[in-house]
């Protein structure tokens, strides 16, 4: 082979793509869903599908194997090996034909299986091959692995919906793969492709009889080639069918052709429950003959992670009844709602026949509650959802692991099966939960293992050769969803015999004799249970951390940060691209890097030694941070709990030990400190933003972007004559005025105070027990790193608000970023009772008056004062379930109507959008979805924003002035004192 070097110019020169070869990106390629690690050689990001054709001749000629990569979300370790790795999920994501009459589209292989279908439901159509990974699967990927989705009952499997392919062979010949008559007439495809073709089909005749005895005769078989594809019987043969499910082995795919269907219009669920979870997994065996398009297990456990879960609480409430040991959730999507709901009625008198009763023993208790709001439905989807993201946000070295979840049989044998798997389980002294597709005989199953443990890997290899020679005893496939890769396909010999085996290893060597596609996977795979290949390899070792917060929750070194790190399984939910938060800067730069998954990986690598010593203060990890705006929405959405926001603090800190601050960390950092004293000077202190030169040389020496203007300091800064207002006799509340609503916007403290007043409280703004500077929450600090110094600020606000938070009283805030650090950061510094006193009765201004007008207590005279709002809300209130009181209180206002804006951050975040080196960044992120829906609003319409930044990011985004709800608020009151006899329902508004 020829050096690296080298080869990287010849990528680099060939290609207008990103090219990697260092070790950081390397890494962030090196892993997938599943628990292996493999770092690649390069990695290339191709713009166009011919520069992903230039990078497989380049590696070709260099003597390099390649591996395509979609989504990377592969739970088999399809998409790591050794050579170079082609993302193509960045750019090659375009429907390149649409045909809505005949009901198929032609796409590229990086498209998002989400984005494909927001863009095909105005036509009424849609992909229905629905996995679970839908925000970031994309087709290529769903191709290579023969993906299936929960409604393959009805739809089928990816295979049943791919109609044609287009690849390259390893030698670089382009062939049509697609529909062909057996004699291949009026067939030509270049470069001896009919050649192929030939041997493929006699390949197919000779060994008809041997594929109809050695393959499974379930549908949920995606294991091995599918050779099935290219028996007679099966003529016309669609050749495409047997590139799907090859996991990029035998041939380099451009474009997908696929099958589309009608939109579901309609729906009806039954939740069918039962008192045993044999009797259920019995059950579905009748149930399938209703003809429903889906039957999914929610079982004992789920269902108890749901009940801890105050969102889906009266979900469970209104769909389940009693305490079932599981439950089916049966779907029913007929285009007439009338049929579906008879298949309903016939679903309870089929359990009653079946022997269910609500009045019947334990074995045989159970019923079906009906469910046809669409809302309820919508909701069950969720709690099945965040029930298995709560299973597998174990903060222990153990977790559940892939490697038999999703082997399949028939449905008779269903019952016993999981018993006896059970059984194994608990054999080798672990548990696995059990839940997904039972109308398919495929129920995903994870038992908890410690992969850094040898007696774990050993108890993982007995588990899979006990549980696949079970799964061949009852003619099933052991792999039913997921594919082979590293986990399954050593195991072929086992499930399919000998000669089939040396059948897919003639099929490889014909596609791609030089074994430079995806080598290692189906064909000639290494051990299962080879720990050099694992992701905690054997000498996998974190040494001692110095940490500054407390990760104390989690298993590991530096007081549990490692554990914490590692809680990333790579799943990619943090790829999103609509939905939520997560994660900003992905969406606008759609680079692994960006990612939360691409830093959690780096971080686990980094203090793992993996990328060179200091690698955790260094600048490529400050680089592979830059971009993180500390939205927090990793904390809330990602399906394992990873708070990269609170990880970036970690790093900031070791950063700032070893190398110092910058001077723009320092104006950032110590805002707090030197507010009081620029707002006396403010003409001063505002020549910045007037002068062309000084925001040169601000950006210059700084790095802030001279395209900002910085919030202009004011004289009148918030600073109250008194310490208490309101009525001696009002319920009390703690004020908290943060250092940007204090120094920059004093209007929307004035406001708070003002409709608190109204509504009968009596505020307290207490002065510092210290007499010194205003209190703050050390917000900035935290951003720079500085953690000892927001230890102090914390400390003083501590010190100040203990005696209010001890006998009980609210402590009230304006700004999300500035509170919620009371109910966050506050107790990852300090784990005192003063602490977590005042960390419980913080709220945010809305949160508070909602459960005030809830409780009967509040009563505001309010009147209209527009007719509309549009609401963007702060990625920390989203963070922590603290939006929706908004909504909420800004009905209170009469006769306004409030639309919130589907948008992730706003780019600003903080000092994020003044940097210079992330100005652009900021800008892209809130091009995605604020800005333009600000410049849609009319000037009648009020545009709200609770965030500092995201108030100053519309400003300078489209010159609209964005105000905080405690403005609204006040406008209404002062409103309404011209009709002093019109009291708003506030109690009964603030259930809406």
């Amino acid at each position: 082979m020829k050096n690296a070097s080298s080869l990287e110019q010849r990528l680099r020169s060939d290609t207008t793509g990103d090219v990697f070869f260092d070790a950081f990106n390397r890494g962030r390629y090196a892993t997938d869903a599943s628990f292996y690690q493999i770092v690649p050689a390069g990695v290339v990001v191709p713009r166009t599908v011919d520069e992903a054709l230039r990078t497989l001749a380049i590696a070709r000629d260099d003597g390099r194997i390649v591996t395509p990569r979609g989504g990377g979300t592969s739970q088999c370790g399809q998409t790591v090996n050794d050579g170079i790795v082609v993302d193509l999920s960045k750019h090659l994501n375009r429907i390149l034909s649409l045909d809505v009459e005949n009901r198929s589209c032609v796409v590229e292989p990086g498209i998002v299986l989400d984005d494909l279908n927001r863009r095909l439901r105005k036509h009424g159509l849609w992909f229905p091959v629905d996995v679970s990974t839908a925000s970031r699967a994309t087709i290529g990927g769903m191709a290579g692995n023969n993906s299936c989705g929960g409604r393959s009952l009805r739809y089928g499997t990816m295979r049943d919906n791919t109609l044609a392919m287009d690849a390259a062979l390893a030698d670089g010949t382009l062939l049509h793969f697609g529909e062909v008559p057996r004699d291949l007439a009026n067939v030509s495809e270049p470069g001896g492709g009919l050649k192929l073709f030939r041997e493929m089909l006699d390949l197919g005749e000779r060994e008809a009889a041997e594929i109809a005895d050695k393959f499974p005769k379930v549908q949920r078989r995606v294991g091995g080639y599918n050779l099935d594809a290219l028996v007679p019987r099966n003529a016309p043969n669609n050749l495409a069918h047997l590139l799907v499910g090859s996991e990029g082995t035998l041939a380099f795919t451009t474009q997908v052709e696929l099958k589309l269907w009608p939109v579901i219009r309609n729906k009806a669920l039954g939740v069918c429950h039962f008192g045993s979870f044999y009797e259920a997994m019995d059950a579905a065996q009748h149930l399938v003959k209703l003809r429903p398009i889906a039957v999914e297990l929610v079982d004992r456990t789920m269902i108890a992670l749901g009940r801890e879960i105050v969102m889906f609480q009266p979900i469970i409430s209104a769909a389940v009844r009693g305490d079932p040991d599981a439950i089916l959730v049966v779907e029913f999507a007929e285009e007439d709602q009338a049929d579906n709901l008879a298949r309903l009625k016939q679903l309870g008198e089929l359990m009653g026949d079946l022997g269910f009763g609500w009045d019947r023993p334990q074995r045989k208790w159970g019923g079906v509650v009906e469910i046809v709001e669409p809302a309820l439905q919508a909701g069950i989807a969720d709690f099945r959802a965040a029930g298995l993201n709560v299973m597998m946000s174990m903060k222990q070295e153990g977790k559940p692991v892939s490697f038999v979840e999703d082997c399949a049989v028939p449905l008779p044998h269903l019952a016993d099966y999981t018993e006896r798997l059970n059984a194994i389980f608990a054999r080798h002294g672990t548990r696995g939960t059990m839940y997904a597709h039972a109308s398919e005989g495929c129920l995903h199953v994870r038992p908890v293992l410690n992969l850094k443990l040898e007696k774990d890997v050993r108890a993982m290899r007995a588990i899979a050769e006990e549980t696949f020679a079970m799964v061949r005893e009852y003619k099933g496939s052991h792999s039913g969803e997921h594919g082979d890769g590293l986990v399954r396909s050593e195991f072929h010999e086992a499930m399919f015999g000998a000669r089939i085996v040396a059948d897919f290893r003639e099929v490889k060597q014909r596609f791609d004799p030089g074994n430079t596609l995806n080598p290692g996977k189906i064909v000639d795979p290494p051990k299962m249970d080879d720990r050099s290949l694992f992701r905690f390899s054997p000498d996998y070792h974190v040494g001692d951390l110095k940490t500054v917060l407390d990760w104390s929750a989690y298993p590991g070194a530096g007081g549990g940060f490692q554990g914490a790190v590692e809680m990333c399984n790579n799943n990619g939910a943090c790829r999103k691209l609509e939905g939520g938060v997560m994660c900003p800067s992905y969406r606008a730069t759609r680079n692994e890097k960006d990612v939360t998954r691409g830093r959690a990986n780096t971080l686990r690598l980094a203090i793992s030694g993996q990328l060179g010593p200091d690698a955790l203060a260094s600048d490529e990890m400050m680089e592979t941070l830059k971009l993180c705006v500390s939205c927090k929405a990793c904390r809330h959405e990602c399906p394992t709990g990873v708070d990269m926001a609170k990880m970036k603090i970690e790093v900031l800190a070791a950063r700032a030990s070893k190398h110092g601050l910058s001077l723009r960390d320092r104006l950032v950092g110590y805002l707090p400190r030197y507010a009081d004293l620029a707002s006396r000077f403010a003409p001063l202190a505002n020549l910045r933003n007037h002068s062309a030169l000084l925001r040169s040389l601000f950006e210059r020496f700084a790095g802030i972007s001279a395209k900002r203007s910085l919030p202009a300091f004011r004289r009148d800064t918030f600073q109250p004559d008194a310490e208490v207002f309101g009525p001696a006799d009002g319920r009390e509340v703690v004020l908290f005025a943060d250092t940007f609503n204090r120094s920059y916007e004093r209007e929307n403290l004035d406001a708070a105070v003002e409709v608190l007043v109204a509504g009968g409280y009596r505020v307290h703004l207490p002065k510092p027990t210290d007499r010194a500077r205003p209190l703050c929450c050390g917000r900035t600090f935290l951003s720079a790193g500085l953690v000892e110094q927001a230890r102090a600020e914390l400390d003083r606000l501590v010190a100040t608000y203990a005696p209010f938070a001890a006998r009980g009283v609210p402590i009230v805030g304006l700004e999300p970023s500035c509170l919620l650090t009371l109910r966050d950061e506050l107790l990852s510094l300090r784990s005192d009772e003063a602490a977590k006193t005042i960390s419980a009765h913080a709220l945010l201004f809305e949160e508070f008056l909602v459960r005030e007008a809830e409780a009967g207590r509040l009563a505001l005279r309010l009147a209209p004062v527009a007719e509309k709002a549009v609401v963007h809300g702060h990625c920390h209130q989203k963070s922590f379930g603290a939006f929706k009181p908004v909504e909420k209180v800004l009905r209170l206002v009469p006769g306004l109507h409030v639309e919130t804006i589907e948008s992730s951050c706003c780019g600003m975040a903080g000092a994020f959008g003044y940097g210079a080196d992330t100005y652009q960044a900021s800008m892209e992120i809130a091009e995605l979805s604020l800005l333009p829906a600000v410049r849609r609003a009319d000037q009648g319409t009020l545009i709200v924003a609770d965030g500092t930044s995201c108030r100053h990011q519309i400003k300078d985004g489209n010159g609209r002035t964005a105000i905080h709800v405690a403005r609204v608020l006040a406008m209404s009151l002062n409103c309404a004192k011209s009709t002093p006899n019109k009291l708003s329902p506030t109690k009964e508004q603030a259930h809406g």
